[in-house]
């Protein structure tokens, strides 16, 4: 049987002509002679034109089913996250780096991708991979909790030869390594590494860990060292020295750190090894005997001259190079105009309350100044009169005054030769530091939620600071490639001084002000991976028949894999 559209066409009397559509369900057969003859069953031209498709349908033996019973989604993965991180991770070639193919392996990987795409603790993430297609593709939606950190104490055990596979890609004899030291604080107490110290978090009243990075020139992550909580910056300085030298085997390095790290000790220390420069900065007394009237600071720096070079007898065989920022210095002074009055208006405020006799006692009357004048730093510039039933204060001008004269300027102290480099060049490879900085908030911050640590074992808590810098790694480069559909200055504009600070590109003016490039909006990196994580795949039952489709891609979407390089893969074992 089959449908037949029978077209009449008539002539009316104004000459004009109509044309009359026949549907008729007709069978063909062939009579006792063998012709062949058509036999019309029905008229179906009162039929809405859906319901003769559906017939034709049926005819050529397609099963029909309701939209409303017959079609159900039975589940739905996010799959565009995992599948763009993993399309990096394959072209930076991560899994061979991490070491020889085995099920530990296949978990860290994991452990990598899901720390990228959804930073979580480790429990967290074995769930999360119910939900994800990492999870199914992978092989690890199933893993146990101990098989996870199972594979956490391998990717540890194989952290030397990882750095050194890093290390080999991005660090160039005789070229620059940047290191710098940050912390995190600690769920837990039971921890042998973590200890009270100087918290970069702000976190009072917790134990933490402290953790050195070592990157390329340009911020990417090579190394990591996990110290005690306790641990000063120039006393972890040393590792890093070692690493490079003996673990990497680079005896020509020139070391990158700021006046905390590498100090007057860690000169001596470095000026003994052959091959080893460095380019680091001077503390503020220190730059204040040089900027003293007669001092050389302040000659070289007279005028509208905004850096120089010049040697000093206390810094024999350094080269010293003085900045000064007009930008910082407005902003230096212009903080402390305002941390002086808003520390005045309190001090007022117990001026006050002595004279209304609230509070006589010249031991509580202390308390409260000492809480008032440490609350912003600035107790060295006040002179206090305190005694029973009195309290007086003044601003300690002079002070102010020697303060302010080193607003927006620093010294930069180096090792490397004239020949090798220029002065501006020392000071651009020592602002270079920046990237480092701006590891740690992705580290710590902004994309892998390295912090709070709630490991206790000490090689646990090696193992997850080293995990987070392996994500970070991945990070740097998804940065790099998806600059297009973020906030990422794509075409940073060279520095017209050394000393000026870093300025934006008037493209990246442009998306900042736009909040979009071209016809593509523009989000920040983690609003773009949440974005990719909406393209899902779904498994569709289809009257008894599953299939597994994925979501059409947005247009943000589709640019994002072909910045990477990438097909959008229905499976990730198609990546």
């Amino acid at each position: 049987m089959h449908v037949d559209v029978i077209r009449n066409h008539q002539t009316a009397a104004d000459g004009s002509r109509q044309e009359y559509l026949s549907k008729l369900l007709r069978r063909s057969y062939r009579d006792e002679q063998g012709r062949p003859r058509k036999e019309t069953l029905a008229n179906l031209s009162a039929l809405p034109d859906s319901v003769i498709d559906d017939l034709r349908r049926l005819l050529k033996g397609e099963t029909l089913v309701s939209a409303s019973t017959g079609l159900t989604i039975e589940r739905s993965l996010s799959h565009g996250d995992v599948a763009l991180v993993h399309a990096m991770a394959s072209k930076l070639g991560l899994k061979e780096l991490l070491g020889p193919d085995c099920r530990q392996r296949d978990l860290a990987y994991s452990l990598i991708i899901s720390r990228v795409v959804k930073p979580n603790s480790k429990l967290s993430t074995l769930n999360w991979w119910q939900d994800s297609s990492l999870g199914a593709d992978l092989r690890v939606a199933e893993a146990s909790r101990d098989s996870v950190y199972e594979s956490l104490d391998w990717l540890f055990g194989q952290q030397e030869e990882i750095e050194k596979r890093l290390a080999a890609r991005h660090l160039e004899p005789g070229g620059m390594v940047m290191f710098d030291l940050s912390s995190s604080w600690m769920e837990g107490v039971k921890c042998p590494i973590s200890a009270f110290g100087h918290s970069r978090d702000g976190k009072r009243g917790k134990k933490q860990i402290e953790y050195g990075l070592l990157t390329a020139p340009r911020g990417i992550p090579v190394a990591i060292r996990v110290f005690p909580g306790n641990t000063s910056d120039p006393r972890a300085f040393p590792e890093a020295v070692r690493a490079v030298r003996e673990t990497f085997g680079l005896k020509q390095m020139v070391f990158v750190g700021d006046r905390g790290m590498i100090t007057t000790i860690r000169v001596k220390q470095l000026s003994k090894l052959e091959g080893a420069d460095w380019i680091g900065a001077l503390k503020a007394p220190q730059i204040a005997a040089l900027a003293r009237d007669d001092g050389p600071l302040q000659m070289s720096l007279s005028g509208t001259q905004n850096f120089a070079e010049f040697t000093h007898e206390d810094f024999p065989g350094e080269r010293l190079i003085g900045c000064r920022n007009p930008v910082l210095h407005e902003q230096r002074a212009h903080k402390r105009r305002e941390l002086l009055a808003a520390t005045e208006e309190n001090l007022d405020k117990i001026v006050e309350s002595v004279k209304a006799g609230r509070i006589s006692d010249a031991g509580k009357i202390g308390l409260r100044v000492g809480k008032v004048v440490n609350k912003h730093k600035v107790a060295k510039h006040f002179i206090l009169e305190i005694a029973d039933g009195v309290f007086a204060y003044r601003r300690d001008e002079e002070k102010i005054t020697e303060e302010a004269r080193l607003d927006g300027l620093y010294v930069i102290r180096s090792s490397v030769a004239q020949e090798q480099m220029s002065a501006s060049e020392v000071i651009l490879e020592y602002k270079n530091l920046a990237f480092v900085e701006r590891d740690f908030r992705i580290i710590k911050v902004d994309d892998l939620d390295l912090r709070p640590v709630r490991h206790y074992l000490e090689s646990r808590v090696r193992a997850h600071v080293f995990l987070c810098m392996l994500a970070s790694y991945l990070t740097w480069h998804l940065r790099e490639t998806l600059a297009e559909l973020t906030f990422k200055d794509e075409h940073v504009p060279a520095r017209t001084c050394p000393v000026a600070s870093a300025e934006r590109s008037p493209e990246a003016k442009s998306k900042d002000s736009r909040k979009s490039n071209g016809s593509l909006l523009v989000t920040s990196f983690r609003d773009l991976i949440t974005h990719l994580g909406r393209l899902t795949r779904d498994t569709i039952n289809i009257g008894g028949q599953r299939i597994e489709k994925i979501t059409e891609p947005t247009d943000r979407q589709r640019r994002a894999f072909e910045l990477v390089g990438a097909k959008i893969p229905l499976s990730l074992a198609d990546a």
